[in-house]
């Protein structure tokens, strides 16, 4: 349910057009059985927070990690700013409870679906950009950006999920990982993906992402959480 003063609270800030922030945490679901013009969802805050947040968090990284090449550069960007983890931020302040629903996904769970809570953490900061500027869009991000980019580098190098699963059951010999796409949902615009990764036909991860390739990657961390407890001397990945 929508409560202004307590969505502020979460955010860390008080806006001064209040139609943003509601905008922000509105569901297409809802605007779609709106009929007379109230249901505006979050869809154009989320195209325009997806682009602000690749810009501040590249910002951040090129100023806060100089030793850091393009590429390890790039795979640190995309571990802060994919869904998983956008999901994540949003889920750890309570978004989810404020997110506008229409009926039927409020019935089918869309208050923890992990898109529905990607989604409107990219509208927040689109929201908090529009009222309160860059510097507002900012400091909401890198509550979330500063200490999993810290994470991220403690437990793990830089390659890709992907790549590191397969050096690791090849270096035994093993054949590479298999990923199977077992299922997608949502409309063309926004498809949302799950998939398995099987290694020697035994299901090792299972993940989920908004392209085939971002959920195989999810799939593949999965698989990691097995493997490298059970590697001797292994990098974290």
């Amino acid at each position: 349910m929508f409560d202004l003063n307590a969505i502020e609270k979460a955010i860390g800030y008080t806006f001064k057009d209040e139609a943003l922030i509601r905008r922000a945490v509105t569901h297409s679901s809802f605007s779609n059985e709106c009929r007379d013009g109230s249901g505006d969802c979050n869809e154009k805050l989320e195209f325009l927070g997806d682009s602000l947040l690749s810009a501040i968090v590249s910002e951040y990284l090129y100023k806060s990690y100089p030793d850091l090449n393009e590429s390890g550069l790039s795979n640190l960007r995309r571990e802060l700013v994919d869904g998983e983890a956008l999901a994540a931020f949003a889920d750890s302040i309570g978004i989810g409870d404020f997110l506008i629903l229409g009926k039927g996904e409020e019935q089918n769970g869309g208050r923890t679906r992990s898109t529905n809570l990607e989604d409107a953490f990219e509208a927040i900061v689109a929201a908090l950009y529009l009222d309160g500027g860059r510097r507002a869009a900012e400091d909401f991000i890198m509550r979330f950006a500063k200490k999993k980019a810290t994470e991220v580098l403690n437990r793990h190098s830089l390659t890709d999920p992907k790549t590191k699963l397969q050096e690791i059951v090849q270096r035994d010999g093993t054949q590479a990982p298999k990923y199977v796409i077992t299922g997608e949902s949502g409309p063309d615009h926004s498809k949302f993906f799950e998939c398995d990764v099987l290694v020697d036909g035994n299901v090792m991860g299972h993940g989920s992402g908004r392209s085939k390739k971002d959920a195989e990657k999810a799939a593949a961390r999965r698989a990691l959480e097995y493997f490298i407890p059970h590697t001797e001397n292994e990098e974290s990945y």
